[in-house]
């Protein structure tokens, strides 16, 4: 199993560094990431662990909750592919 992160969720983690960075507490973002990268690896041994995303209701579109975070990942056969990584209160949308 191997863990890829997109562009998108390598940008929503230097966003979440940026808004610690701005609020003054720059360290509580490095943490953050840290153990936000950390979770993800428990998909390596247990890819299913995740549930499925309830916007979308797909059996390859999971997510961990990483509070107050959602990470969003396509489970595929061979690999997961983090997609996002937002606040839990966000809903998600798929673009056309």
């Amino acid at each position: 199993m191997k863990i890829f992160f997109s562009e998108s969720a390598l940008s929503d983690l230097e966003e979440i560094r940026e808004y610690y960075l701005e609020e003054g507490v720059p360290h509580i973002g490095e943490e953050f990431i840290a153990s936000i990268i950390k979770h993800t690896e428990t998909l390596l041994d247990n890819p299913e662990i995740g549930r499925m995303v309830p916007e979308f209701q797909e059996k390859k579109i999971r997510e961990l909750i990483h509070s107050p975070f959602r990470i969003v990942y396509l489970r595929e056969k061979k690999s997961c592919h983090i997609v996002r990584v937002w606040r839990n209160e966000r809903l998600l949308k798929l673009e056309n």
